[in-house]
């Protein structure tokens, strides 16, 4: 049977069918589908991790102990997994472990634009790149294989545009492989310094021996037509070439590290000229030429962004192609209507405060005409970042917070309030509880008190945790009262210690209600005092001040903000049917 699905969708029904038993991640676009649909199978157990240092240290003892397993993350998440990473490429593997990573070229929901494959290039870990969703399952399946076969974790990289597109899988039967037997194995398994160096040589004899099967690898294939031009590459660029270059010969590579060198050097040496198609780094090309082979590649091509077919047309074609732009309205992102952030920023901006802010959707905060926020870095980094400001100025506190929502706080921001603790830093956290993981779609987290698939656990308290790693002052307000909100501020940074605000509050999208939403009254002054909010409900149009009630979720921050008694309600919310 054949079904239309999601590259990621496909990834996990491939690890599926391939008899995977753990499943563990921490959500990041564009990689979260993964272990969002590996849950709806009974036969898998899966989870959200903290973050994904801890999502690959459970894939790694899951596989010691001789189960198939695989951890799903984003690019960056895979900086925040590289510690044991690099050493599980030493201590290989036991039931197959597949890291699945999305990468984002062009940065649609990321802070940068990094290549997995250099990462796994220092790693010593062989990636393997599907170009579809049917690719993507076959894989999937293919990388376990060799995982179990070449003793190795194996990275299989996905782009944004394969993890969210959609193409035909043909669906198979799930395979039932039992557990590998497990044996202690010091040597192999523990890593000081002594058993290290023995394993180093390993892996690179093993990284050889990648590099001369991978010639005969069906993933990697030769597809002959016009010599005059041959192509290179791998992934998502492949439909770009055959779609700019349809009369080109080219060398699709399924496996993008280690090089099947014997391969490419018979493609390259049977064309007139040879060019390397690559989105990013010039990873391919710089091991290419390494290799004394002689290719084009980012000579023609960006280190930036997301390739289309019209771009390589007119990089190795010279083709122009004019496009008249259409007249489409600018829509930049915004805090959806009722976001429970939204009374933080105006909050933080009225106060003209310096905000040092995390990874989340109140990343937002930074759009005008909030404009509230100062530095963003990676998870985890606002509450370092405000210890920064606090000792580079001793009054920095005074005048600065650093903001963090609750399941990056989780992810890596208790670390940060630790360190602010026991360097007797004088910061203000505020903690942007809004009950979920919502940037990526509302996940749960160790806070939420429910488990990827909803059963009830241990619900983490945030506050407690606080106190607990000794923090003085605590406290929890609601986001929505502006002026207790105000008030709570003022006074933690006026204090000479760590200080933390829990903003608790749901967000707007799990509320499960009707809306009758707000209007305008004869009351309204034109002040615009509600348009600093920066609601996407509130209009400022030819008839004045107008709130959209399709949007409205009568969070009350407008009613907050008007001094005239100018919005009122339409009749209050009704809980959905």
């Amino acid at each position: 049977m054949k079904k239309l699905l999601l590259g990621d969708f496909a990834v996990a029904r491939g690890a599926w069918e391939a008899g995977v038993k753990v499943a563990a991640a921490y959500p990041g676009t564009p990689s979260t589908e993964i272990t969002e649909e590996l849950a709806r199978f009974p036969e898998v157990y899966s989870e959200w991790s903290p973050n994904e240092k801890v999502a690959l240290e459970v894939g790694i003892g899951s596989s010691i102990k001789g189960a198939r397993t695989i951890v799903s993350m984003k690019h960056v998440g895979l900086n925040v997994a590289c510690d044991p990473l690099f050493t599980a490429s030493y201590t290989g593997v036991n039931g197959g472990l597949v890291i699945a990573v999305a990468d984002d070229p062009s940065v649609f929901s990321s802070q940068n634009e990094q290549d997995t494959r250099l990462t796994a290039v220092s790693a010593k870990v062989p990636v393997i790149e599907p170009s579809d969703s049917a690719e993507a399952k076959e894989f999937t399946k293919f990388a376990f294989e060799l995982s179990e076969k070449y003793d190795t974790p194996v990275i299989l990289r996905v782009t944004t545009r394969v993890a969210h597109s959609q193409s035909l899988v043909e669906l198979d039967e799930r395979q039932e492989v039992p557990l590998r037997p497990y044996e202690k194995n010091i040597p192999k398994y523990v890593m000081m310094p002594a058993n290290a160096r023995v394993k180093h040589v390993v892996v690179e004899k093993r990284q050889a021996q990648l590099s001369e099967d991978a010639n005969g690898f069906a993933i990697n294939r030769i597809e002959e037509r016009d010599k005059k031009l041959g192509v290179i590459c791998s992934g998502g660029v492949y439909q770009y070439v055959r779609e700019a270059l349809p009369e080109a010969s080219v060398l699709k590579l399924g496996m993008v590290y280690p090089l099947p060198y014997k391969l490419i050097e018979k493609f390259a040496s049977s064309v007139e000229r040879c060019i390397v198609a690559e989105e990013l780094a010039s990873h391919i090309e710089t091991l290419v030429k390494a290799h004394g082979i002689k290719v084009e590649g980012k000579n023609l091509f960006p280190l930036e962004g997301e390739f289309s077919a019209k771009l390589i047309r007119e990089r190795v074609l010279g083709e122009k192609e004019e496009i008249a732009p259409e007249a489409v309205p600018a829509r930049p992102p915004v805090l959806c209507a009722g976001c429970p952030h939204r009374g933080v920023f105006y909050t933080l901006a009225k106060l003209k405060l310096n905000v040092l802010g995390d990874i989340g959707c109140y990343t937002l905060g930074a759009v005008p005409p909030l404009s509230s926020m100062d530095a963003v870095v990676c998870m985890g980094a606002s509450i370092g970042m405000a210890v920064g400001f606090d000792k580079a100025d001793p009054e920095a506190h005074k005048h600065s917070v650093a903001v963090i929502g609750d399941s990056t706080f989780i992810h890596s921001g208790i670390t940060g309030l630790i360190d602010a603790v026991y360097n007797k830093a004088k910061v203000t956290v505020i903690i942007l509880d809004n009950r979920t993981t919502g940037m990526t779609g509302h996940q749960n987290h160790p806070a939420t008190g429910k488990t990827i698939k909803n059963e009830p656990t241990y619900e983490l308290d945030l506050a407690e945790v606080c106190r607990a790693v000794g923090v003085p002052n605590v406290r929890t307000v609601d986001p929505g009262d502006l002026n207790a909100l105000e008030s709570a501020v003022r006074e933690e940074i006026a204090k000479e210690e760590v200080s933390v605000i829990i903003a608790k509050k749901p967000c707007a999208l799990l509320t499960k209600k009707l809306y009758k939403g707000f209007r305008v009254n004869d009351k309204c002054k034109k002040c615009k005092a509600c348009m600093k909010l920066g609601c996407p409900a509130i209009v400022n149009g030819k008839d004045g001040i107008t709130i959209d009630i399709s949007l409205c979720t009568e969070c009350g921050l407008c009613q907050g903000v008007c001094k005239f008694g100018a919005i009122e309600s339409n009749g209050g919310a009704e809980e959905k049917r």
